[in-house]
């Protein structure tokens, strides 16, 4: 362990500062001698005198500097000092030139009258009473942000998370902890209920005391709708709160009957069960099924339409011509349903031809000169949509214009109900991926009379958010839905196509047959199976495959943890195809190293991040905010102060240094990452692992990734183990139980 150093000194030249999150590097004068810091501070200022303890550490650009692990300010002890601090943008207003002025008037004596007298500063010219006092405040403010970032400090509490929660309460921060430090969980991002609980006890709140209860609820239901769920039974929840706050029960009814007072939860009763919602999410679902019931009922084909329609099947013989395809019965009724009701469903597995669907679907729509858009809920799938279609395709986000978001329960678009979208009919793809949240938001930017076309495999993995949402609307008979089945000639030579079915139906898959596009390698040793995959992708498949080692295969896990978990894969396969060089920039993050040229996959919905598409002549030619969890990109740059991603859509990011827990190689991710997106070839390690991660949809949606080939390679065991787990993880949602009592009674 190194060892700590205490220096003193002030600050020479502050070289870079993230007022975000409080990360700098600067100059420090050590009795004229310049050294190098680096750490997380409050906002810090040239001529201020600080005393920092640290140790030594290198940076490839800016040398030897100390790594600053804690600091304590006192005030500029000369006139040349004091000078600078009040020149350095401390205050508003305040530049080199009045600094100058009022040091040259008052002297030593300058901060003692700013943070007691400041009215006194009037007797230089140019300063009136009001800029006298914003020059006072904003002295006093630097003082309670130091204040509070040393009593934080004392409660576990980063500087980094410190200066985040000063910006939020302001002067209230100290106040609103020590009376009620699970306000946090609930303004703070990334602050939980243990931390928050962990001050209560430091403070000496008792364990009984409202605010934990009920704070208590409110992040055990969070907790509840992260894994998917969109309400909890009452007893469950209170079982699970028992264990979380240890409390008696009626402390926890109380605290149930008093945040839904408050409206901060919902209890309904349905087949003499409660249910307890988070009132978003109740509102959600209610507002889903209600407007996808008014879009049903409202739209009517016009005459013009319906006489057209009349001519339907020569239509449709056009089309085909057209586009030198052959439509089943199945899929001439789909596009039908599309043109004469509200809201349409269409679902089906891989080979049924939903994509030959949209494409005719396309065809029709133009010829009856009605104005559409198709959107998918991430990146890589509105990217696929628009490139199967040649038509133009957009993320739900960016369609319905994200503008700010605070958190996922607080979603803003610019599309909504005061400003909705100027189309006849809306194609979403990959519904299977849409929670509650934005299904609501998609359904609040369309009005009466336009038309949903809703497409996706109910097969696959539900949603990462709350809900269940295209299951539900498929198995509430309430809304038109049409099922492909059939399988189409050519998928039918597909042995990936024909075992997905096989999967889905519950029958082990065929493989290793000659000319096949499905394999597995059976293998009982881990570490041998981590040597086999590099080899696969660096050697064997690109020499007889022809194929790009880096763009055309896919690593998929069910897991992260573990040797063939895709922290340990991504290590693996990073030194394989990007190995480190010299001259090749890279920045270690935690455990992580990231070097220019790696694969990388955003792994949280980011939706303030700026981005910018460049033309090849690295001018800008379009911009604009959010990047979202799922898009994959390479490194393309580092440097001192980012990392840039540029994105498979030819977005450009630069991440700061603190940015960097959004981002994880991408070599292998999880079979849940890769919802939404196709690979070429998928590279599948099976393993044993808990029930939960080997399941029968999960082995489906992995399959189903694949284009032209899939590798599997492990236990043959553990692949019939998870064909035989067909038990889906159960998701308490209730837009099935509105869609059904909306049937019944359109009042409800």
């Amino acid at each position: 362990m190194e060892e700590e150093i205490i220096i003193e000194g002030s600050i020479e030249d502050i070289i870079y500062q993230n007022k975000e999150n409080g990360y700098t590097v600067f100059i420090l004068d050590n009795k004229g001698e310049p050294v190098s810091c680096v750490g997380n501070f409050p906002e810090i200022y040239e001529g201020e005198q600080l005393q920092v303890v640290g140790t030594w550490c290198t940076h490839h650009i800016y040398g030897k500097q100390i790594k600053v692990s804690s600091f304590n300010k006192s005030l500029p002890e000369t006139i040349q000092g004091i000078e600078r601090y009040l020149a350095s943008g401390l205050i508003k207003g305040v530049g080199a030139k009045t600094a100058k002025k009022i040091v040259k008037h008052f002297g030593m004596d300058t901060l003692t009258i700013i943070e007691q007298e400041p009215l006194i500063l009037t007797q230089i010219r140019g300063i009136s009473k009001e800029k006298a006092q914003k020059i006072s405040e904003a002295y006093h403010s630097q003082y309670d942000l130091r204040t509070s970032i040393i009593v934080l400090e004392q409660f576990g509490i980063s500087t980094t998370y410190a200066i985040r929660i000063y910006k939020f309460y302001k002067d209230k921060t100290l106040r609103t902890i020590k009376t009620n430090p699970y306000k946090l969980v609930e303004d703070i991002i990334s602050i939980g209920f243990s931390k928050a609980d962990e001050i209560a006890k430091k403070i000496g709140i008792d364990n009984n005391d409202p605010n934990r209860i009920q704070t208590g609820i409110l992040f055990m239901l969070k907790k509840f709708a992260a894994n998917g769920h969109t309400y909890v039974p009452k007893n469950i929840l209170t079982s699970e709160c028992q264990i979380l706050l240890n409390v008696e029960e009626d402390l926890i009814e109380n605290a149930f009957f008093s945040l839904s007072f408050d409206n901060k939860i919902i209890i309904k009763s349905f087949d003499n069960n409660s249910l307890i919602f988070l009132t978003n999410l109740y509102h959600s679902e209610l507002n889903i099924a209600r407007k996808l019931i008014d879009l049903k009922n409202s739209y009517l084909p016009s005459k013009k339409l319906l006489h057209k329609i009349e001519n339907y099947e020569k239509e449709i013989q056009i089309i085909e011509k057209k586009l030198n395809i052959k439509l089943m019965e199945e899929q001439k009724q789909a596009i039908l349903s599309c043109l004469i009701n509200g809201v349409t469903v269409i679902t089906g597995g891989p080979g049924t031809g939903k994509t030959t669907t949209i494409n005719a679907l396309i065809e029709m729509l133009k010829k009856y000169n009605c104005t559409f858009a198709l959107a998918a809920p991430t990146g890589r799938a509105s990217k696929r949509i628009s490139e199967t279609t040649k038509e133009h395709a957009q993320t739900i986000h960016r369609l319905l214009e994200i503008n700010y978001i605070d958190n996922i329960s607080k979603q803003v678009f610019d599309k909504n109900e005061c400003n909705p979208l100027l189309v006849d009919v809306l194609i979403i793809d990959e519904v299977s991926m849409i929670d509650v949240i934005l299904m609501n938001a998609v359904l609040k930017a369309l009005v009466t009379g336009q038309r949903l076309i809703l497409i996706g495999d109910a097969n696959q993995l539900p949603s990462v958010g709350a809900g269940n949402v295209l299951k539900d609307i498929i198995q509430s008979n309430n809304i038109h839905t049409i099922r492909l089945k059939q399988i189409f000639r050519q998928a039918a030579k597909s042995a990936i196509v024909n075992n997905a079915h096989r999967i889905n139906n519950g029958e082990y898959p065929i493989s290793n047959e000659k000319n096949t596009d499905f394999f597995f390698m059976n293998k009982s040793i881990q570490k041998e199976i981590q040597s086999i995959i590099p080899d696969l992708i660096l050697n064997r498949l690109p020499k007889f495959k022809g194929v790009d080692s880096f763009k055309d295969i896919q690593v998929l896990s069910p897991m992260r943890k573990g040797l063939l978990g895709t922290i340990e894969l991504n290590t693996i396969l990073q030194q394989t195809l990007n190995p480190s060089e010299p001259n090749k920039p890279e920045k270690e993050y935690r455990t992580t190293t990231f070097r220019v040229g790696d694969k990388v996959m955003q792994i949280k919905n980011n939706y303030n991040i700026p981005w910018k598409i460049f033309a090849t002549n690295n001018m800008p030619i379009d911009e604009g905010i959010g990047i979202f969890n799922g898009d994959c990109g390479i490194i393309s740059n580092i440097n001192s102060d980012i990392v840039e991603v540029t994105f498979e859509d030819l977005k450009t990011v630069n991440y700061e240094f603190n940015q960097l827990d959004e981002l994880e190689l991408a070599y292998a991710i999880t079979i849940h990452k890769s919802q939404g997106s196709e690979y070429p070839i998928v590279i599948l390690p099976l393993y044993s692992g808990p029930s939960v991660l080997l399941s029968r949809n999960l082995l489906y949606t992995a399959i189903t990734r694949a284009k032209k080939m899939v590798i599997g390679i492990g236990l043959q065991e553990t692949m019939n183990k998870m064909i035989d787990n067909n038990k889906e993880l159960e998701r308490y949602s209730n837009l099935k139980r509105h869609l059904e009592t909306l049937r019944q009674s359109p009042l409800c």
